[in-house]
């Protein structure tokens, strides 16, 4: 055993010799450290869950992360401030002139109108166009723009410029836009649609609106986040809308007032450029071009298509009531169109949007409003007015009293008003299906689409108001086989029974059914700055939609002369509403342009 544990050490110790004599003489080893200086460095202290911000929210890489900074109430109106990291901006580089074909719409678009005649000098006094839509909600949206701008401000949640250069930028947008509206007003002085005074082109209410647009738009859409601008720029498109169906506005007033809106505050920013140029800047727009061809629009347009609704004989639900013919060649020999309807180029606003697997096919929807106006309200109310004093005088006798006669003329009827209460044929639409884009480039691109939808629509409504004393009639009635001798058969005597009446009810209604809606289009797209592009569109729509129409002309006479009802109705004149329904293609191709968000 001592021999072994012996002999083991001897191995070990003589291994080990041998080793070392390996490294004898080898050089020792070294380590090269960097020379260090020493630096100071902040550190933040933050929770596990801290939020991260980007500097610029459309970059994917970040060389730098922050906490979310603290807003802090900005009242410094007078105080000058310059980030030194926002570069200059340049005045051609931020025009888009988009304003320009904007207006140039409206001013193609104001031969398309015609003003209506009984509400301007010389009409008939006993006429009102007192719609249902009535707001002054326009008078205060017009501001949201500017509104929502300085409230941001104040907050200290910085836009793109300053105090000092905001406030300059304003005013000189506001002042370009008010010396082109008054100088068009005024110049070229167009009538309202109400008649009330003659400086309706360019809307005024629309300008102001889609200054306060583009102003927050330049601040803090550009800068901040894209939905800014389409908050501005939807609530102007609203207000351009609001002042076509308060009826204080055609549409090629509101198209012109948007672009000279647009136009100015454009012009008034590169003004301001040129005045303080990097002075005063805050934050620099969101550079990065969006590849994108997904979108969020608004759009505005005109619809040009069905002109008019015209309902004849064959179109009564009930005819066979009213004429009982022997045959179809009597029945065609009988007055055809019994009401026609005309109709002002329509007017149609669009919220759409659509969601692209690549940069050339994608999913989306549209919803459409397409307001149409009718006109000639002069010649149906003349109609109206001449067809009641017939009814009420077509029953004279040659031995009627002068006292009846004078009391048939001037009590029976002592006065009729026609109250339109909505003087559009409104339609409300709901489309989805397939769109197509084709790039064209960095910047252009065009697009197509096929969608299906549903529409329904909002009556066209006028109310008639008539007030007189009520007669007591007395009448002969001769009825022989079933049927009533027209000869034989009148009024003896009318007398004034000492009792007012006043009535009040729906003299024409037009509505129609809901329907199913084709559509198609073609648009060309121009994207200018990050996230933002404008659109110029041109799109079909096939309806096939049944229309319905109520006619009630003579139903004063009920309060008029209610003991005479039962002869009116047995010499064949119904006094309950006559009601008409036809089914009509309509086909409509829209022009119009769009302000648009990529994402």
């Amino acid at each position: 055993m001592t021999k072994t544990l012996l002999s083991a050490l001897l191995l070990t110790f003589s291994a080990s010799s041998a080793l070392a004599g390996n490294f004898f003489g080898d050089e020792p080893l070294t380590l090269d450290v960097e020379p260090m200086s020493p630096e100071v460095m902040r550190i933040i202290n933050q929770p596990l869950n801290y939020n991260l911000t980007e500097r610029n929210e459309e970059q994917a890489c970040f060389s730098e992360r922050e906490t979310l900074p603290e807003l802090k109430l900005d009242f410094d109106f007078t105080k000058s401030k310059t980030n030194p990291d926002v570069p200059a901006f340049k005045p051609m580089d931020d025009l888009t002139f988009v304003g320009i074909p904007v207006f140039a719409a409206g001013w193609i678009a104001k031969p398309v109108k015609r003003t209506m005649a009984q509400n301007i000098e010389g009409a008939k006094s006993n006429t009102l166009l007192l719609t249902n839509f009535k707001t002054h909600v326009d008078d205060y949206t017009q501001y949201f723009g500017p509104a929502l701008t300085v409230g941001l401000k104040l907050s200290g949640y910085e836009g793109r410029s300053d105090w000092p250069r905001l406030a300059a930028s304003a005013a000189m947008s506001y002042g370009i836009m008010a010396a082109f509206v008054n100088g068009i007003k005024y110049t070229a002085k167009e009538m309202r649609p109400d008649g009330s005074t003659a400086n309706s082109w360019p809307s005024g209410h629309t300008a102001t609106s889609f200054v306060g647009a583009t102003l927050l738009h330049k601040e803090y859409g550009l800068t901040r986040s894209p939905w800014f601008s389409v908050a501005g720029y939807g609530v102007a498109t609203a207000t351009g809308v609001m002042r076509v169906l308060n009826n204080r506005h055609w549409v090629s007033d509101v198209l012109s007032g948007a672009g000279i809106g647009i136009l100015s505050t454009e012009l008034g920013y590169a003004l301001s450029d040129i005045l303080f140029k990097q002075k005063g800047l805050l934050r620099g727009n969101l550079d990065n071009l969006n590849e994108s061809p997904s979108f969020f629009a608004i759009s505005m347009g005109l619809s040009l298509g069905t002109k008019n609704l015209s309902f004849t004989d064959y179109d009564l639900k009930d005819y066979e009531y009213y004429y009982q013919f022997e045959d179809e060649a009597d029945y065609e020999t009988e007055e055809e169109e019994k009401i026609n309807i005309d109709f002002h180029t329509a007017t149609t606003v669009d919220a759409e949007g659509a969601y692209f697997f690549n940069k050339y096919v994608g999913i989306g929807g549209r919803l459409r409003i397409r307001a149409m106006t009718a006109k000639n309200w002069d010649q149906f109310v003349a109609d109206l007015e001449e067809s009641n004093i017939d009814l009420a005088r077509q029953f004279y006798d040659e031995d009627f009293s002068e006292s009846a006669k004078q009391f048939i003329n001037n009590d029976l009827l002592r006065s009729q008003q026609v109250v339109i209460e909505s003087d559009h044929l409104t339609e409300f639409s709901g489309s989805a299906g397939l769109y197509f884009n084709l790039p064209l480039g960095k910047h252009f691109s065009l697009g197509t689409k096929a969608l299906i939808g549903h529409s329904i629509t909002q009556e066209l409504d006028i109310n008639s108001k008539v007030q007189g004393r009520m007669a007591d009639v007395k009448y002969r009635l001769l009825i022989e086989n079933g049927e009533v001798d027209l000869f034989e058969s009148g009024i003896n005597s009318i007398t004034d029974s000492g009792k007012e009446y006043d009535s009040e009810w729906d003299v024409l209604t037009l509505g129609g059914k809901e329907a199913t809606t084709f559509g198609t289009g073609l648009s060309l797209t121009y994207k200018y700055k990050s996230n933002f592009s404008w659109r110029l569109f041109a799109d079909y729509d096939y309806i096939n939609r049944r229309y319905t129409l109520s006619y009630d002309p003579f139903h004063f006479i009920k309060y008029a002369l209610p003991s005479a009802v039962t002869f009116f109705e047995a010499q064949g004149i119904k006094l309950d509403p006559v009601d008409y329904e036809k089914k009509k293609k309509t086909h409509y191709i829209t022009l119009g342009a769009s302000f648009a968000v990529n994402f």
